[in-house]
């Protein structure tokens, strides 16, 4: 459906515009026939996965077969996925076909709609175009279905490839069919209805039975499709051994669909536009998007321009419905005046106001937590003024947070004058921008002023020439497109090399979640070598993640350099590169291994995913002589302790000295590190002390969150969960006091005790907070699941899709938590004496 949010009430602060949305009408959008959108990890990562995998895979014979093996299955895999597009546009087709007889009925009577000229330029090949879809569609469904390994179906490609030259004749058609519709529109009201709800039928086995489409959006969706096919062929390719049949006519298929491409982004390249330089060359686009800038001490969205010479920086104008679109020019930089403010000079720069961390993470349960109550209608059959209500709710909150959490600054400064500050939460966006702009100020640029003619043409030009449409929110993603990953990813960051000089280096990752990009952990440094051997292993949380980031950095100890702006990032980047997460790829038990290739550095790395649902488990313990997945009270028993010696040595440790460490609890420890602490706790092994005082802080903080999580049941127990859920639902403040201190006094002895131990510890560390960051909020929402999410038997009940188990019950374990540390101390004996509270059974 298309959803047109945000022109009126955000002011082209937060505009929106409906999705697929064709480039004007004046020029073609600009094809990518670049293999780096294809969704495949690289064949080296699906090679020589085995060759790191601790656990070989089951059942498949020698490790030639079993490639074969796992060949066949990607190719399934990518053969499904392909077919359930083709389902969907063959219906968008369809959709598209379905007024056009009546309307030709129309044509000759007293009173047409539309003239047979319009019909003819308007619907031009799209029969054409559907019939060639189905009679594909319809060769390759059985195939797939009875899929062997001795189905071919590279013939079935080859012939679709060869009959692109019908793709030719609608894309050389299709700016008039463009304009001719929207004339017709603006001239004709039937026609105007018609256009503006197209119903598309949704796919067999979907609940949606209809949605409704535009018809520019429709007209759209061959050119799309081109791209789409070729993507395919790039997968299929990656996993058909060579000597397959299907092998030289995918190859064939391929080439032709990339010469097709590349031969129309000749005609129709967006980026020639009527505006030329100084110097009289055409000034070309050389990139743009979404960034936040901080302008009279407020957050706005600006959609920022990079021309050969200038940049220019836009929002979008409210426009009345039916007019075009346009751009409003806010400043722009001639390159040639274009400068980066140094840290030490920018000092006097406002100060940025960040958002708390836990405003944000609430805001991300709340997003959440709308998504499954959208997908609660659709499976319900729900209306759609209730749907679409959700999802205009779930743009402003999802606007919100991509105004309110971008916080390392991109300052910009015009050498006569004025300087800029934009707001990103991606340090490789903010490199990749200054680079560009480098790039283009190597040559010889002029400085200038436009005059107004010349600033309202190349402002006129951004909307044609655009590449980015959407603001990267989800609510703007097609219902068809892979909602990304939810869980963990296991990521080792192995060795870098490449280097030509000697250098102190990290790497950091960056995930996408929530439309946008954040860092999400850091390798140690590694001192003055050429070969960083890091050998880390990272717990990163996806949350809807298509894609992993690795930025590798020189770290700066110059102190002149370093800002006060603890979000400003002086160290400089050696080299950044970007993989595409492929749920096909990375859902498998075993580590995949992988190279990301940067400027001359080759960085190894590992990973391998674990789906939320898996990493919800509780699981016991088999061995009941070790600590971890054992229960807390044979645990106590067994020390004689009423608090068990891992929480108490760790508690013990973070007060010493982690206890002003920024992100305590929230920043996850090295894998490797937490593992061998949890092997020491378990084998009780005397060597503890020691380890603990020289063991990294953040791995002790992981160590004690693993521990409460891998207990068998939560430490608030599996039968009470019911109970806190309802206890913390009360709206009087009495009624729940008393609940709230009832469910506690019901708890057994060593879980109730080592519960106050820990409400204490985390008051504590809250207490640091100008220090540390971690406010009560944080800490509620980093152990609010681990102390009561309940173990698996009864999680069943609760859970449904892997992105509402993020939502589902999540804010109300983190508000449990935050109600007892917000609650004045606690003491066992007056708990267990206080006959105050009225004892109810629950």
């Amino acid at each position: 459906a298309d959803f047109n949010y945000g022109a009126d009430e955000y002011d082209a602060e937060g505009n929106e515009e409906p999705k697929a949305l064709p480039e004007g009408s004046e020029t073609m959008p600009y094809i990518d026939e670049s293999p780096t959108m294809s969704p495949q990890l690289s064949a080296r990562g699906q090679e020589s996965g085995d060759g790191v995998s601790p656990t070989p895979t089951d059942g498949l014979g020698t490790g030639g077969e079993r490639e074969a093996g796992k060949g066949l299955e990607m190719r399934k895999l990518v053969l499904s996925g392909f077919l359930a597009s083709e389902e969907i546009y063959i219906n968008q087709l369809e959709a598209l076909l379905l007024p056009m007889k009546p309307l030709k009925a129309t044509a000759t009577t007293s009173q047409p709609v539309l003239t047979l000229q319009q019909i003819e330029t308007i619907f031009y090949k799209i029969q054409d175009i559907y019939e060639i879809h189905k009679e594909f569609y319809d060769s390759l469904c059985p195939k797939v279905q009875q899929w062997d390994s001795n189905v071919t179906m590279g013939h079935l490609f080859q012939k679709l490839a060869s009959q692109l030259g019908v793709y030719k004749a609608f894309v050389d058609n299709y700016k008039i069919a463009l304009e001719t519709a929207e004339k017709c529109s603006q001239s004709n009201y039937q026609f105007q209805k018609i256009s503006e709800e197209l119903k598309v039928k949704g796919p067999k086995d979907s609940k949606e039975s209809h949605t409704s489409v535009t018809m520019e959006a429709l007209l759209y969706k061959p050119i799309d499709r081109v791209t789409r096919s070729t993507l395919v062929l790039h997968d299929l390719l990656k996993h058909t051994p060579a000597d397959h049949p299907d092998y030289p006519l995918l190859q064939d298929a391929l080439r032709i669909s990339q010469n097709f491409l590349s031969s129309i982004n000749e005609d129709i390249d967006p980026r020639r536009t009527a505006v030329t330089t100084p110097k009289g060359e055409t000034r070309q686009l050389v990139k743009d998007g979404f960034l936040v800038e901080l302008s009279e001490g407020s957050r706005k969205l600006r959609h920022v321009f990079l021309f050969t010479d200038v940049l220019l920086c836009a929002k979008l104008k409210k426009t009345a419905v039916g007019k075009h679109q346009q751009y409003d020019c806010k400043w722009y930089v001639p390159l040639a005046d274009l400068v980066f403010p140094s840290p030490e000079e920018s000092e006097h720069c406002p100060q940025v106001h960040v958002i708390p961390d836990h405003e944000l993470e609430d805001m991300k349960m709340k997003i959440s937590a709308i998504k499954s109550e959208v997908q609660k209608e659709k499976a319900n059959k729900g209306q759609s003024r209730a749907i679409e209500r959700l999802k205009k709710k779930m743009f402003e909150n999802e606007f919100w947070l991509l105004l309110n959490s971008p916080a390392i600054p991109f300052r910009i400064h015009n050498r006569n004058g004025k300087s800029y500050l934009f707001l990103l939460s991606s340090d490789y966006e903010r490199s990749e921008w200054r680079e560009a702009i480098q790039r283009l100020q190597k040559k010889d640029l002029q400085a200038f002023v436009l005059s107004s003619v010349e600033l309202q043409v190349l402002t006129g030009s951004c909307f044609k020439l655009r590449t980015v449409h959407n603001i990267p929110v989800t609510s703007n993603k097609d219902d068809d497109e892979s909602p990304g990953l939810y869980g963990f990813l296991h990521v080792i960051v192995h060795s870098a090399k490449g280097f030509k000089q000697s250098a102190n280096l990290y790497c950091t990752l960056e995930v996408d979640s929530f439309g946008y990009f954040v860092s999400k952990a850091k390798t140690r440094v590694f001192r003055d070598t050429t070969e960083p051997q890091w050998n880390e292993e990272f717990e990163i949380e996806l949350e809807g993640s298509q894609s992993l980031r690795i930025l590798c950095y020189e770290k700066c100890y110059d102190k002149t350099k370093l800002n006060k702006d603890n979000n400003e990032i002086v160290d400089k980047i050696m080299g950044k590169g970007q993989i595409q997460l492929d749920p096909q790829a990375v859902q498998t038990k075993n580590w995949h291994m992988d190279v990301i290739e940067m400027n001359g550095i080759k960085v190894e790395f590992s990973m391998k995913f674990t789906s939320r649902d898996m990493s919800l488990k509780r699981t016991p313990s088999k061995k009941q002589t070790g600590v971890f997945g054992v229960k807390i009270s044979v645990v106590t028993k067994r020390e004689r302790s009423k608090v068990p010696y891992i929480v108490r040595q760790c508690v013990e440790e973070v007060e010493k000295r982690g206890i002003e460490e920024v992100g305590i609890y929230r920043i996850s420890g090295v894998a490797t590190d937490i593992q061998a602490l949890k092997a020491v706790f378990d084998a009780n092994n005397k060597d503890i002390l020691v380890m603990l005082s020289d063991m990294d802080i953040n791995a002790i903080a992981g160590t004690l969150k693993l521990y409460f999580r891998e207990l068998p049941e939560p430490l608030l127990t599996d039968r009470l969960y019911p109970a806190f859920m309802e206890g913390i639902a009360l709206s009087d403040p009495a009624a729940k006091e008393n609940c709230m201190m009832h469910l506690l006094r019901s708890l057994p002895d060593p879980n109730l005790i080592t519960f106050l131990f820990l409400l204490e510890h985390l008051k504590r560390v809250a207490e640091k907070e100008p220090i540390n960051k971690m406010s009560l909020h944080n800490l509620a929402t980093v152990f609010g699941p681990t102390l009561l999410r309940p173990s698996e038997g009864e999680s069943k009940a609760h859970l449904t899709l892997a992105s509402d188990i993020w939502s589902h019950d999540v804010m109300a374990q983190v508000q449990v938590l935050l109600y007892y540390l917000q609650h004045p101390p606690i003491s066992f004996s007056e708990l267990k004496r206080n006959t105050l509270y009225f004892s109810t059974d629950v």
